[in-house]
């Protein structure tokens, strides 16, 4: 059985320890180990993903040599979990004890060889544990992983990780043999195989200096990487990607058309590490190098593991510490950009804010102070000083070990935003020679790509912009590029027009430039493996207007969809070999980009083209003359037409590329340093832009800095300019920049400061209209960014005008500058922040990459400016930007009829915003009525009106209103695509409706808008579709019954709540020590509403399941969207619980089918637009329908959920993580249930939980299912899902109810008794022990409530800061007394001037070092309203209220009906200058009046249905008191068909002289006790947050007297 296979060794160490080639595992490498590293106990420990393919098979090979060679050998085998987490000194120990155990029989011994089947995570564990055992061990690597293969495999680097960090503690250990099979990489998934081409291009990157630093000279080590390798690198990223994303598989397809490819760029990975560990095993220096990347990806990878992967954030870091050599002025910036689109081609993350990444790691934000934090325990730091390898090329390093970089630096590097501060006074003189210009950069790669031949492109543009246009041109096989002389020059081999269309998609950001000329580049392609291409960009780009250049393609032929909005990216093109040519009419006065787009592809039309520009003078002739000159360059000859103005002739031709071209610097660029001096007195010259200059820009100098008072030098190549001094610039009273209208930004900041010495200190720029429609509106951007300066600016159609004011009066934005991601925005104003008094905080600084993306550097390096890194606040920008969304004006859409009216009255009472009624409006704007205009004017003209109305509503009042629309805005298309567009972009459109039926009844009655002419449910049936394309929220409304508008409905309430964001249910999940909610297993909310509102007590929120309603008018068994639509309604309108929407697929143990997932998205489709405050998501739902959720998901908070009902995972294996990995991308909360089929599980879950929560903040609801599973539930604190004993069925095995959990946490000590009084005197007779004891149990707490009888504070003090004081009811003589011992009182308790209840906020530290934090609060206002609404009162229209008594409490009693909306608020008792003195305490909004006489009475405003007495009962009603209120009550009961209402505070005795006086006119009444248990609940659900039933209070507090 001899095997003679011929592999590859290298050398390490002085010994060909490493052995390369395809299909060593098994045979050979079995052979070689009983030959050469031979053993009686041979150890393979692999994980448990690799165990079941390779073990096997490589046992059964094993016992056959050993036969065949007759040794005395034994192989043992051992298994752990995959993944980061075994990588612990609990699995090292748990192989040590299993090697040291009796049943391996006998143990392992010193001679024993250990086996490392695996990654790196194995590689480096089992190494370790070879290190340790017995003192030492031998062992052998064999790396499966392409990571492992290049890397960790090689240079006895041993580690485990800790909580301290990774590798923290280990040994250096060399394997004895390093068996590298290739064909393990057949199987490796694309993302693994991806992660270690990281580290193949970082080899590649340090090749030279490697090489330079090479000792060993034998022929083993000889093939080194040469210049060459990195070259391969970049031109096979094409062949070896594809062959990456082919399925793994176990044969040798995958691979076949890249072994020899792979093998020479694996092999030379191994040399190059082989020989820097042969020179440097130790890390003393050399070996250092080889972490390139490492110092800031390992920062990234701290916080970003184990969902973004060690190569992933090494390829982060290698992009970030090369920006960081070119800012320290050490690289070029071409070397940067070749390196970042070397990554990119393996499509390798270069920043953590790619959007994969983000998706990955669940949004995880890695501030700049966590990683400067991590990257100070770096092993490279020499104390507190950090070391980072710094290149100075493609290939070498800047010195020959790790360089010391500063703080200063690494944070500029690391930074979202910038500071930069004032430059001093100085006279300096600098040159600057900014990078190649866009404008000509992009020409020339389009003209050479079309072009026939090789053309050699020098100082090109290095940018994302120009990095999209070639990964464009490439991806249409439009040409091939290399890159020589360290990426200073790139070499263009064109194929003279001959494309192919793509199947990926072109995606082109937000470079507009690309956009536009790859349009018409586009339709040149010839049909192949895809017949159109597609054009997308990011979400600023499909807002950018591309509709001239599509229509004129499109009528010379051409066929292009648009796949969105119309007019705007994404496009799809069909791929047709040309467009016709002939005659071609464009528009030109939007953008030159569109006229050059079709210049430069003309000569390949299918005919000659005359290309005729409309609408008057093109905009931006200057670079329209610009692409007519370098297309001369590339030998097309455009001719302009002599007869026909703004015509050019372009003849059919074949582009012939020069051999060489070089790009002129960037004369928009240019205008920034130049400005610097303009407005700092000091002196810039531009060394290669003069008057010669193709770019229209190149005039700035002469035509805006001379006469702003520079001094002005422009020769034929270069120009130089020397600026006043300091302060003393002139404003341009009026200039036209039509021809350079990318440089009135550059104006505009010079403008700001340009304040004269005379006469005017306004500059006027026109011209310049094309600048709203670029990266961002440029003119409202600096407008409003100007202001935060406290410069005056005024837009114009076409231009601005701004005030100058001295630099001395400027002030600093509070919030900083924000760039609108437009690249010229931050560059402008980084200008006007160096005369700025203070330092200016620019955001968004890594968009200036677009053009120049070392600006920063050259302000640094060649100005002297002092910058500092900045780090924005956790999430700000997006929570302002969401802040911004919340604001945004609401619109309401319907039926008339619907109730659009009423709840836009609602809405504008909740949100506190003005309410329109765009039809009302639309009345008040032509004096006269709907249908009388109707009538007049016809339909047409109505609904021009009412189109005209909700454009001019949206542009002038687009934050803070509320609209309610017509019911037929959607019938025309105009404000439908409106509306539509409104709700995408943020804001937000409510559809408001109501059943059909009861819509019908009030429109038969209503007369005050026009008749409908047709069938009503004709009318719904053909506007339901334009209603829900408008809409992106629905409301349900009841009734067409009037109700009072100071009555908004709570489930509006919480809507709107969810539109706006203003309650966060999460953050209020997230504050509570427990949480639950309750899962309904009921068919029908309506049928179990008289159980309902028990089963919520306890819970903090409701689960609908969807999958386990009945719907009666379903044929399949799935509850239809209608019907899920009433029940989560009903559920709504029934608690104010908020609602966690569940569809619970059957393969995940619930009963909706595994594949209804078009059902399924438009059951959550409905719930997103209902609002639901939680929606629960099945990760194994396909990516796509995940991502169309998440992208319409506002603020519902999404639960990633994955149920593994058979128990096929286990927590301690590692078989969760990859489902933990996909919820993080997605869940706003992550949920996992497994099962549990021994105790040990849940402690497993536990340990596995602990880890999660370790590593990311994202909350985990983590249970086991089953009886023994019920621990797992006890023990999960947050969002644990409950049932309740009313409940049909539990909807999962093992479930329990809150109270029970409870329960058991108190057994546990978890919950811990609290003890809770009744302070005052007298108290003995008391209900609310009784109340509050009978509460406690009811939701299973220990705690006890009991009376503490005292009139005196001082008392208190030693109960109330006891350390099991929970809380206290406070009554006379001390709710006023108390409050000097506490730490707040609420506004309430305040205005009253009582405080009837304590609470202890253990979320706050009390000052002065008190053991607890206590808040004094009032609740008998709370329960005086609870009472008059449950007895009707919320139903009277227009009301006022009476309050009898001018006590304390009647104080709470003004408060109850004012909260209510009663207004005025009558008084009556004995003592008038009491009631007077109440009066007053109180704001004059409150209305109160004193009635102290009997004549009074009949001069009312109106007369009071409700009343609330607080008289004491105990004595006479006095007489003229009486008289009064008999009098109130007889007006009262005349002719009225309201039935008044007395809530009576006294409770004794239980029927008062006051009830009888007011149920002698037929009034009802509440007695006093029901007051007690009314305030009594929220006392308790201030102290546990529980709401508990009111039936359960009613009962403790009347026991026997019901």
């Amino acid at each position: 059985m001899t095997h003679n296979h011929t592999a590859t060794r290298v050398s390490i160490l002085g010994k060909e320890n490493i052995i390369i080639d395809y299909d060593i595992w098994g045979s050979f490498i079995i052979q070689d180990l009983l030959t050469n590293v031979s053993s009686s106990t041979y150890v393979l420990i692999t994980d448990t993903n690799l165990y079941k393919q390779y073990s096997e098979p490589f046992s059964t090979a094993f016992e056959a040599y050993v036969s065949e060679l007759d040794v005395d050998a034994r192989l043992l085998q051992y298994a752990i979990s995959p993944g980061e987490t075994s990588k612990s000194r609990a699995t090292k120990a748990s192989i040590e004890d299993w090697m040291l155990s009796e049943e391996r029989d006998p143990p392992c011994d010193t001679k024993t060889v250990i086996i490392a089947l695996g990654g790196g995570v194995v590689g480096d564990m089992i190494g370790f544990v070879a290190s340790t055992f017995k003192r030492g061990v031998r062992f052998v690597q064999v790396p499966t992983s392409l990571l492992a293969m290049v890397d960790s495999s090689i240079g006895g680097k041993t580690a485990i990780d800790t909580v301290a960090g990774k590798n923290l503690i280990g040994s250096f250990w060399q394997p004895q043999r390093i068996y590298i099979d290739l064909q393990f990489l057949n199987t490796l998934p694309a993302r693994e195989f991806i992660n270690g081409m990281a580290e193949v291009v970082k080899v590649r990157g340090l090749r030279d200096t490697i090489k330079q630093n090479r000792t060993d000279r034998n022929a083993q080590t000889a093939a080194i990487w040469d210049a060459d390798e990195f070259s391969a690198l970049e031109s096979n990223a094409e062949s070896l990607m594809r062959a990456i994303k082919l399925p793994a598989t176990t044969g040798n397809g995958r691979l076949s058309e890249v072994k020899q490819i792979l093998k020479r760029m694996v092999l030379g990975s191994v040399r190059v590490k082989a020989h820097v560990v042969s020179a440097d095993e130790r890390e003393g220096g050399l070996r250092n190098l080889l972490n390139f990347g490492h110092s800031i990806g390992h920062a990234f990878e701290s916080i970003l593991t184990p969902q973004i992967l060690h190569g992933e954030c090494v390829a982060i870091g290698m992009v970030l510490e090369a920006t960081l050599a070119r800012q320290l002025g050490v690289l070029k910036a071409s070397a940067v950009s070749r390196l970042t689109k070397c990554l990119r081609s393996y499509e390798l993350p270069v920043t953590y804010l790619d959007p994969l990444v983000q998706e990955r790691s669940g949004n995880k934000v890695c501030t700049l102070n966590e990683l400067m934090s991590i990257m100070a325990v770096d092993k490279k730091n020499d104390g507190r000083k950090k070391r980072i390898v710094l290149l100075s090329g493609i290939g070498r390093t800047h010195e020959m070990k790790a360089s010391v970089v500063t703080d200063q630096d690494i944070r500029i590097v690391l930074s979202p935003a910038i500071e930069v501060h004032p430059l001093p006074l100085n006279n300096f003189e600098v040159v600057c020679t900014p990078p190649g210009s866009k404008s000509i950069s992009n020409r020339a790669l389009v003209l050479a790509a079309l072009g026939h031949g090789q053309c050699r492109i020098r100082n090109l543009l290095h940018s994302d912009d120009t990095e999209v246009m070639l990964r464009a041109l490439t991806d249409l096989q439009c040409a091939s590029f290399a890159w020589e002389a360290e990426g200073e020059v790139l070499i263009v081999n064109g194929k003279h027009g001959c494309m192919q269309a793509t199947t990926k998609d072109l995606y082109l950001g937000n470079a507009g430039t690309a956009s536009r000329f790859l349009t018409t580049v586009a339709t040149l392609a010839q049909p192949g493996t895809a017949i159109s291409s597609v054009l997308t960009g990011n979400k600023r780009m499909k807002a950018r207007p591309i509709a001239p250049l599509v229509n004129a393609l499109r009528d010379n032929g051409a066929v292009i969809y648009y796949l969105e909005s119309d007019g705007s990216l994404p496009l799809r093109i069909d791929a047709s070999g040309g467009f016709e040519g002939g005659d071609i009419n464009l528009a030109a006065t939007v953008s030159s980009q569109y006229v050059s787009s079709i210049l430069m592809c003309a000569p390949y039309a299918k005919k000659p083209v005359t290309l005729r520009l409309l609408g008057g003078k093109p905009i931006s002739q200057p670079y329209i003359d610009m692409t007519t000159t370098m297309m001369a360059s590339f030998g097309i000859n455009v001719s302009r037409s002599t007869t026909e103005a703004h015509t050019y002739h372009i003849p059919q031709a074949q582009y012939q590329n020069p051999a060489d071209y070089e790009i002129e610097s960037d004369a928009s660029s240019a205008t920034y340093p130049l400005a610097v001096a303009a407005i700092t007195g000091t002196t810039c010259t531009i060394p290669n832009i003069g008057s010669s200059s193709l770019q229209g820009d190149s005039r700035f100098a002469i035509e805006v800095l001379g006469p702003m008072g520079c001094e002005v030098q422009q020769s034929s190549r270069s120009t130089t300019v020397t600026g006043p001094e300091r302060g003393t610039l002139q404003p341009l009273i009026e200039i036209d920049m039509e021809p350079m209208t990318d440089a009135f930004l550059t104006a505009s900041v010079l403008a700001a400061v340009a304040h004269g010495t005379h006469g005017s200190r306004t500059t006027r720029i026109r011209g310049i209209a094309n600048q709203r429609v670029k990266e961002c509106d440029r003119i409202r951007a600096m407008k409003d960014e100007l202001t935060k300066f406290n410069v005056t600016c005024r837009e114009l159609h076409d231009g601005i005008e701004i005030d100058g004011i001295r630099p001395t009066n400027m002030l600093r934005p509070i919030d900083g500058v924000e760039c609108y991601d437009d690249h010229r925005v931050a560059m402008s104003f980084s200008v006007l922040a160096l005369v700025a008094p203070h330092p200016t905080m620019i955001r968004e600084r890594e968009c200036v990459g677009k053009t120049w993306p070392g600006w920063w550097d050259a302000l640094a390096r060649t100005f002297g400016v002092h910058l500092e890194g900045v780090d924005l606040e956790t999430n700000c920008i997006g929570e302002r930007n969401a802040s911004n969304a919340a604001n945004q004006s609401l619109y309401i859409i319907g039926m008339r009829g619907a109730g659009k009216t009423t709840v836009g009255a609602w809405a504008s009472r909740l949100l506190d915003w003005p309410f329109i009624d765009l039809d009302t409006q639309l009345e008040l704007d032509v004096r006269c009525t709907i249908p009388e205009l109707i009538k007049s004017k016809g339909w047409g003209h109505f609904r021009e009106l009412e189109t005209s109305l909700l454009k001019k509503s949206m542009a002038e009042n687009p934050i803070g209103y509320v609209f309610a629309c017509g019911g037929g805005i959607v019938e025309m298309p105009e404000p439908r695509q409106m509306l539509a567009q409104y709700q995408k972009s943020g804001g937000s459109v409510i559809l408001v409706h109501r059943d059909i039926e009861d819509n019908i009844n009030f429109l038969q009655q209503d007369k005050t808008r026009p008749a409908y002419v047709e069938d009503i449910h004709g009318v719904w049936l053909r506007r339901e579709p334009w209603y829900k394309e408008c809409s992106n929220y629905e409301y349900f409304s009841p009734t067409s019954d009037a109700l009072p508008l100071s009555r908004p409905p709570n489930d509006l309430k919480r809507l709107l709540e969810v539109i706006t964001g203003q309650a966060d249910q999460l953050r209020c999940m997230r504050h509570k020590t427990h949480s639950y909610f309750v899962s309904l297993t009921v068919p029908n909310i309506e049928e179990a509403s008289c159980f309902l509102e028990e089963v919520l007590v306890g819970s903090d929120a409701v689960e609908l399941r969807v999958d386990l309603l009945k719907d009666p008018d379903s044929t399949d068994n799935l509850p239809g969207v209608p019907f899920v639509y009433q029940q989560l309604a009903l559920l709504r309108r029934s608690t104010n619980l908020p609602v966690v929407f569940t569809v619970r697929t059957q393969g995940q143990g619930g009963k909706f089918p595994d594949d209804a997932h078009d059902h399924a998205m438009s059951l959550f489709q409905l719930a997103l637009r209902m609002g639901v405050e939680f929606l629960d998501v099945e990760v194994q739902y396909p990516d796509a329908y995940i991502h169309t959720i998440t992208g319409t998901k506002g603020n519902t908070k999404l639960i990633a959920s994955h149920h593994d009902p058979k128990g096929n995972l286990s927590w301690s294996n590692g078989s969760w993580v990859p489902f933990y990995n996909q919820s993080l991308r997605y869940g706003d909360i992550v949920k996992l249930v497994g099962v549990a089929k021994a105790p040990e599980d849940n402690v497993k879950l536990m340990e596995f939980k602990a880890w999660a929560q370790s590593a990311h903040d994202t909350p985990i609801i983590a249970i086991n299912m089953s009886v023994i599973g019920q621990l797992s539930r006890i023990q999960n604190s947050f969002m644990t899902p409950v049932s309740h004993p009313a409940l049909p069925f539990k909807a999962a095995p093992g479930q329990l109810s809150a109270a029970e959990i409870r329960q058991a946490l108190s057994l546990h000590g978890v919950i811990q008794p609290r003890q809770y009084f009744l302070f005052g005197k007298p108290i003995s007779m008391s209900r609310s022990p009784s109340l509050h004891n009978k509460l406690f149990r009811s939701i299973g707490v220990p705690h006890n409530y009991s009376l503490y009888e005292s009139d005196s504070v001082q008392e208190l003090k030693p109960v109330i800061q006891a350390a099991d004081f929970g809380g206290a009811s406070v009554t006379i003589p001390l709710k006023l007394d108390i409050m000097p011992l506490l730490d707040e009182v609420s506004e309430d308790a305040k205005l009253i001037g009582a405080v009837n209840t304590i609470v202890v906020d253990s979320t706050r530290k009390a000052v002065g070092g008190s053991a607890k934090y206590l808040v004094g609060e009032n609740t008998d206002w709370r329960g005086m309203k609870l009472m008059l609404e449950r007895a009707g009162a919320q139903h009277l229209k227009s009301p006022s209220g009476l309050i009898i008594g001018g006590g304390g409490t009647a104080r709470a009693a003004v408060y109850a009906l004012h909260e209510m909306g009663y207004s005025p608020l009558y008084l009556v008792g004995r003592s008038p200058e009491k009631l007077k003195s109440l009066i007053e305490t109180f704001p004059n909004t409150y209305q109160l009046q004193a009635i102290t006489s009997l004549e009074e009475v009949s001069g009312i405003e109106k007369v009071p249905y409700i009343a609330i007495g607080t008289i004491p009962a105990d004595k006479p009603i006095d007489r003229d008191t009486e008289a009064i209120l008999k009098e109130l009550f007889r007006l009262s009961s005349q002719g009225a068909r309201i039935k008044g209402t007395l809530l009576e505070m006294a409770y004794k005795p239980r029927t008062t002289a006051l009830m009888k006086l007011a149920t002698d006119v037929g009034w009802d009444t509440i007695p006093g006790l029901e007051i007690l248990a009314g305030q009594g609940l929220f006392q308790f659900q201030l102290w546990t947050g529980t709401t508990p039933l009111y039936r359960d209070a009613r009962v403790a507090v009347f026991g026997d007297q019901q």
